[in-house]
């Protein structure tokens, strides 16, 4: 199954993002632990900011990386959809969110009810120094964002599955 079936079986192509075609490795770890679409962590591994590595191979080349959660504050009713968690941009291919630009700092998901999908999306730059952060975390909108800033299409997105501590069950692995 490729990253793109993954991303529309778990609802993020449609509710956060329009189909595209990925073209830059983006790999997200939480405690070393990487985040493959679908899998499942609780708040209390998702409490710090991930690791996060980018691929490419020019250091001229800045990405945009959003952390957002499209069922907040409940996935029966996102009337917060998309709630920002996390804004990194001016990040050099072939780095990590380390080397960018913190403009909106991590917030740790903290789901109280269901399971939320916690969607990490990248974008290129037309340039260093060409995205700005938004006003407010909630209502957020990956694609009015990347609309608003000439990003064009995503080139990578992973997403995870977070509930609150003790709950049970889960999503469907995809």
């Amino acid at each position: 199954m490729t990253n793109r079936d993954s991303l529309a079986i778990g609802g993020v192509i449609g509710d956060v993002l329009d189909p595209f075609t990925g073209s830059i490795d983006l790999r997200i770890f939480y405690n070393n632990r990487q985040v493959h679409n679908g899998c499942d962590l609780r708040p209390s591994h998702v409490i710090n900011h991930p690791r996060v590595e980018i691929g490419g191979d020019d250091l001229r080349t800045f990405y945009t990386l959003a952390m957002v959660d499209p069922d907040a504050p409940s996935p029966s009713d996102p009337n917060l959809r998309e709630y920002l968690h996390w804004l990194v941009t001016d990040i050099p291919a072939s780095t990590g969110a380390s080397f960018g630009q913190e403009i909106i700092c991590y917030e740790s998901p903290r789901p109280s009810i269901g399971i939320h999908r916690i969607v990490f999306v990248l974008f290129r730059q037309l340039g260093q120094q060409t995205v700005y952060a938004p006003d407010w975390r909630q209502n957020f909108s990956t694609r009015s964002f990347a609309e608003l800033y000439n990003l064009g299409s995503p080139v990578a997105a992973v997403y995870l599955n977070c509930q609150r501590e003790a709950g049970v069950g889960g999503r469907r692995r995809t």
